[in-house]
């Protein structure tokens, strides 16, 4: 096994600015839970914002939270 050095240059990332109309998301759907092998409710949060450079909306998921499970 080997390593490589990479070298990045953080100031690129720096020129972005921050995105405008900043808004979170919060969806409630029933999705697989593979720990307990059946289907349950689920808390979604993601945060949506704007970037205006690429002219078009984005979206990350910021946490999951199994509801049935925290009964």
């Amino acid at each position: 096994m080997s390593a490589i050095l990479v070298e990045i240059e953080t100031s690129s990332a720096a020129s972005f600015s921050k995105g405008t109309d900043t808004h979170w998301i919060t969806q409630n759907r029933v999705l697989w839970n593979e720990n307990h092998h059946k289907t349950e409710k689920c808390e979604l949060v993601c945060e949506v914002s704007w970037v205006s450079e690429l002219s078009t909306w984005r979206s990350f998921l910021r946490s999951q939270r199994w509801l049935e499970a925290t009964l």
